[in-house]
C-alpha cells in the first residue's frame, strides 16, 4: 500500500514540477508538499525528496523538516535543494554526522561562509569533498585552516592542490607538504617553476619569494601579498634588498608601506619625489637596518635612472642591467645576498644567452 502511494505521489510531484504555475497554483503546490512531507510512510517522503530535491516547489520549512528525516530521505534534499540558507547549512554541518556533512560539501554551489565552517569543524571526509568541489568557494583563510588541521593528510592536500584556482600563499604552503606527483601538478597548473618548488621544499622560501614575483604572473594584489609575508615574518630587509636589486620596485614600495605603517601613496612619494631625505625617513620608519641603507639607496637611484626600452624580453634585459649596475657599486651587503644576486644574474644570462652578462658574472665571481 505504501509503495503504491509512493508511486502515485512521484507521478504527482513530477507533474507539478513540470507545470507552469500561477502564484496561486504554486501556493497550493507548497501545501501539497507540506502534507506529503508529513506522511507516515517513508516511501512517500523518499519519493518527495528524490523527485523534488532541486525543485523550487520545496519551501524552506519543508526542506528543514526533511533534513531531520532518515538519511535516505534527508540526503537528496541536503545535497541539492536551493531552499536552505547558508545559516541552515552551517547548522547542519555543526550538528549532523558525516554523511550529511559530505552531502553539503558536494552541493552544486557553496559560499565561503559555508566552506569556512567546513574548514573549521568538518570531518576529514567532508573537508576533502569540499576541497575537491571546484564549485565550492573558499577563502584563503579557510584553505589555510584546512592545511593547519590536516598537514599530514595526503588525500585532503591533494584535493586542494587540484583545485582550479589557488591563492599564492596556499600554493607556497602546499609545495612544501605534498608528494612529488602533486608537486608536479602545482608546477604545471599554478605557474610555479620546478626550480622554485625545489627551493621551497628545501626551506629557502625567502630566496624563493623574489622568483615567485617573476614566475607567478597572476599576483596582482601586492598589498595582500606583503601583508601575508609580514604576518609570516618573511618581509625582511634581505628580501626587500634582493627585490630592489632586481627592479621589483612596486613590491618594495608596498613592502616599505606595510613595515612603516604608512599609506602606499605617501610611501611612493617619500621614495621617489622627496629626495634622499624622504627615502631615508620611510626607510628608518620601516625599521630596516642602517647598515643597508646605502645599498637600498643605490638600488633605488639605479632604478630611477633606467627605463624599459620596450623591446623583446624587456623585463629580463632590464633586470640584467639593474643587477649589473647595482653589483658594481660599493655596497655593504651580506655574502648570502651577494651570492644570491650573482646567481640570479648568472641564471638570467644563461637563460637568454647574452655573452656580456655572462662575462660580467664571471668577473664578479672571481673578484
Amino acid at each position: 500500500m505504501a509503495y503504491e502511494r509512493a508511486v502515485e505521489a512521484r507521478k504527482l510531484f513530477m507533474a507539478m514540477d513540470r507545470a507552469v504555475l500561477t502564484p496561486a497554483d504554486r501556493a497550493h503546490a507548497h501545501e501539497i508538499v507540506r502534507i506529503m512531507a508529513g506522511d507516515a510512510a517513508r516511501a512517500v517522503r523518499f519519493a518527495l525528496s528524490v523527485t523534488l530535491k532541486s525543485s523550487p516547489l520545496i519551501p524552506r520549512d519543508v526542506a528543514l523538516r526533511l533534513s531531520h528525516d532518515t538519511d535516505e530521505v534527508a540526503l537528496p534534499v541536503i545535497n541539492a535543494s536551493g531552499a536552505f540558507s547558508d545559516e541552515d547549512l552551517v547548522e547542519i554541518i555543526r550538528t549532523a554526522g558525516l554523511t550529511r556533512q559530505v552531502a553539503i560539501a558536494t552541493r552544486p554551489m557553496l559560499s565561503e561562509r559555508v566552506t569556512g565552517v567546513i574548514a573549521d569543524v568538518g570531518l576529514p571526509e567532508a573537508v576533502m569533498a569540499a576541497c575537491a568541489n571546484d564549485n565550492a568557494a573558499f577563502s584563503e583563510r579557510a584553505l589555510g585552516k584546512v592545511i593547519d588541521r590536516f598537514p599530514l593528510s595526503e588525500d585532503i592536500l591533494k584535493a586542494m592542490a587540484y583545485r582550479q584556482v589557488l591563492p599564492l600563499a596556499v600554493s607556497e604552503r602546499l609545495i612544501a607538504l605534498v608528494g612529488e606527483e602533486v608537486r608536479k601538478h602545482l608546477i604545471a597548473h599554478h605557474h610555479v617553476s620546478p626550480d622554485m618548488a625545489t627551493k621551497i621544499v628545501e626551506g629557502t622560501t625567502e630566496r624563493a619569494v623574489i622568483d615567485l614575483l617573476d614566475e607567478v604572473k597572476h599576483v596582482k594584489d601586492y598589498k595582500e601579498f606583503v601583508v601575508h609575508l609580514n604576518a609570516q615574518q618573511k618581509l625582511t630587509a634581505s628580501l626587500l634588498l634582493r627585490a630592489v636589486a632586481q627592479g621589483h620596485m612596486t613590491f618594495v614600495e608596498w613592502g616599505l608601506s606595510e613595515l612603516a605603517g604608512v599609506t602606499y601613496q605617501r610611501t611612493w612619494m617619500m621614495i621617489h619625489d622627496s629626495g634622499p631625505v624622504g627615502f631615508k625617513a620611510i626607510y628608518e620608519r620601516a625599521g630596516l637596518p642602517s647598515r643597508l641603507f646605502l645599498a637600498f639607496k643605490a638600488g633605488v637611484d639605479t632604478y630611477q635612472q633606467m627605463e624599459f626600452d620596450g623591446q623583446l624580453e624587456d623585463r629580463e634585459r632590464f633586470q640584467e642591467r639593474m643587477l649589473q649596475r647595482f653589483l658594481t657599486q660599493d655596497q655593504a651587503i651580506g655574502s648570502d645576498d651577494l651570492d644570491y644576486l650573482l646567481d640570479k644574474l648568472g641564471r638570467l644570462s644563461r637563460d637568454n644567452s647574452r655573452p656580456m652578462a655572462t662575462e660580467f658574472t664571471l668577473q664578479a665571481l672571481s673578484a
